[in-house]
């Protein structure tokens, strides 16, 4: 007993946020090792500026720290200071270490869905650390289940939905000034629920299939599954929301993912920063567009842009930019209806 009494006031003297569990946040060698050659590829975007992370720092903290660095945009590692992010990294270990269900959570959906700061477009804030005091003590008796919905509930009493401008306000700003479109509330549940280490991301379908209008909205992960629902819309039971039945009829639900995500989701895009899924599967019936582009000869053409396009707002609007392999072929899965598809090979083109 007394040992062990040793060991907890040890550990509590190292450091408030450091695990006695030295636990990383990889699951093998190669994902460590593909991080860290990103994070030096954004070190030489941007050599007179320091992203050096301090080698006294616990493993867990170097190893989020290197990651958030890797896959941030350049703005964000010039607009905040290390000292930020590190807090934001130590919180986030923390709600992994003291949250019920934060070693449930697999190390790739804690890298891509939880430890991530910025969610969107908004001004990034310290709603991490003031999120977690307010909501640790409401949910870490709850199943993981019921504490998504109580932190949507939370949400609610915080934000109401009020149309806004297009810049997404910071989550505490959004909480200061009670009121945000569905942009900015989906903005705040994800951030509240990451605040508890649970994985969240905000869902967007950029045009409805049926009228000229989009949508956000968040998904939770619970049990192994995704689950959804109206950002600081509170509703009994995860899988509803007003916009079921406009969803069902969508075309194209996705997300934005930081990092070299390779989930089960159909993965749309890839750049240096994020990776785009499309996650239309959850909600509507999906077929596969199979395109091929051939030249005037009927050659395949390799590398062939080909956008798929909703008419919306009355203009046909890109939903997917994605390019041909060798044989001139490409494949988007889409909910069933009408898309225009348009290609070219920067000379001549066809649709």
């Amino acid at each position: 007993m007394k040992k062990s009494l040793l060991l907890v006031v040890i550990c509590c003297l190292v450091g408030l946020f450091t695990s006695c569990h030295e636990t990383g946040i990889y699951e093998s060698s190669a994902e460590r090792e593909q991080v860290s050659s990103d994070f030096s590829t954004k070190q030489k975007l941007l050599p007179s500026v320091s992203m050096e992370i301090d080698p006294s720092y616990s493993h867990p903290i170097k190893e989020a720290l290197e990651f958030l660095y890797a896959y941030m945009p350049l703005a964000d590692v010039v607009d905040y200071t290390p000292a930020f992010y590190k807090m934001n990294v130590e919180y986030a270990l923390r709600a992994r270490d003291e949250m019920p269900w934060g070693k449930e959570v697999p190390a790739q959906l804690f890298r891509h869905f939880v430890l991530p700061v910025r969610v969107n477009n908004e001004a990034l804030d310290e709603s991490r650390m003031i999120f977690y005091e307010a909501l640790k003590e409401r949910v870490r008796n709850l199943p993981l289940k019921e504490a998504i919905l109580e932190v949507n509930h939370w949400c609610h009493e915080k934000v109401v939905y009020t149309a806004s401008d297009m810049r997404t306000s910071s989550p505490l700003a959004t909480m200061k000034t009670a009121y945000g479109r569905c942009g900015e509330e989906s903005t705040f549940l994800v951030a509240a629920l990451r605040a508890v280490g649970i994985p969240a991301r905000q869902v967007y379908t950029p045009r409805w299939a049926h009228t000229d209008d989009n949508h956000a909205w968040v998904e939770a992960w619970a049990d192994g599954e995704w689950y959804f629902m109206g950002a600081c819309e509170p509703e009994p039971v995860l899988n509803l929301g007003w916009f079921n039945a406009p969803a069902s009829r969508g075309l194209l639900m996705h997300t934005k993912v930081f990092g070299r995500y390779n989930g089960p989701e159909q993965m749309i895009t890839q750049t240096a920063n994020y990776t785009e899924i499309a996650v239309t599967d959850t909600y509507a019936e999906t077929a596969e567009v199979k395109v091929k582009v051939v030249d005037t000869a009927g050659k395949p053409v390799g590398n062939a842009r080909v956008e798929f396009k909703i008419f919306s707002y009355a203009e046909f609007y890109t939903v997917a930019d994605l390019r041909t392999d060798s044989l001139g072929s490409v494949g988007f899965k889409a909910g069933k209806g009408d898309m225009l598809v348009w290609a070219t090979d920067g000379k001549w083109h066809g649709f």
